[in-house]
């Protein structure tokens, strides 16, 4: 498995270099920014990432989260704060239950992390699998960036070191982004003939929440395909009772 921290927009150079130092700490190297408004070569993010320099040096500088994602077979989300039932992009698991689901996958996952001053808008947590949100207290529940890419790659250096080697090894392939991706497609297109619900808003969120439901189940490759057959088949016979019925 492996785990790519990005970072979108980051805002201040101190913590850029923590950031790259708490990487260094739990064994984790990728380091992506998205659009940052400071430099990773900036002298005082250097000297806060400590002996953890070079991943500040080999960070890869994209302009979008999209172009981020190339590659990615897993994309998860950190938000400040949980929403609502009817905003699914904001409907987030806990750090420790992300970490233990994390270890049945075997492909490349995306951690993002917003700006310092906003977050993840709702346009961006869309492109993502599932979020994660680390419990704080209501006095103040928005924690420092760097704080919070800690604690999640604690929690995922935590659950490695209680599996073996075998264990870690010894799973069924995940299913890819691109897999899941044409699933979620073809349950659109079924909805679309289907003509459900009439509201076309609606539709969309009923296709956004299967999304979220493949993405937080880490579903096999071999489960996902079986999405496809029944799906197809029955998107094509309701096309040809629409026909004949025309």
């Amino acid at each position: 498995m492996e785990i790519k921290v990005i970072l979108v927009e980051p805002e201040y150079t101190i913590n850029l270099g923590a950031i790259a130092r708490v990487m260094k700490n739990f064994g984790v190297k990728d380091l992506i920014l998205v659009n940052p408004k400071v430099s990773p070569n900036n002298e005082i993010a250097r000297k806060f990432a400590v002996h953890a320099v070079e991943i500040l040096e080999n960070a890869q500088i994209v302009e979008t989260l999209e172009e981020a994602l190339n590659g990615t077979d897993l994309a998860i989300g950190t938000s400040g704060l949980a929403g609502e039932d009817y905003i699914p992009e904001r409907t987030p698991i806990n750090p420790e239950e992300f970490a233990k689901r994390l270890f049945l996958y075997d492909g490349s996952v995306g951690i993002v992390f917003g700006r310092e001053s906003r977050g993840l808008d709702n346009k961006e947590l869309k492109m993502l699998d599932f979020t994660v949100t680390i419990p704080t207290s209501q006095e103040y529940p928005v924690m420092n960036l760097s704080h919070a890419v800690g604690i999640i790659l604690y929690e995922i250096y935590k659950q490695r070191l209680k599996l073996s080697p075998p264990e870690i090894k010894d799973k069924l392939r995940k299913s890819t982004r691109d897999e899941r991706e044409r699933a979620v497609n073809l349950w659109a297109r079924f909805l679309d003939v289907l003509q459900y619900p009439k509201d076309l808003e609606k539709r969309k969120f009923y296709v956004l929440m299967f999304k979220r439901f493949l993405g937080r189940g880490f579903i096999y490759a071999k489960e996902v395909h079986s999405i496809y057959g029944p799906l197809r088949k029955a998107t094509e016979i309701l096309e040809r009772c629409k026909n004949d019925n025309d």
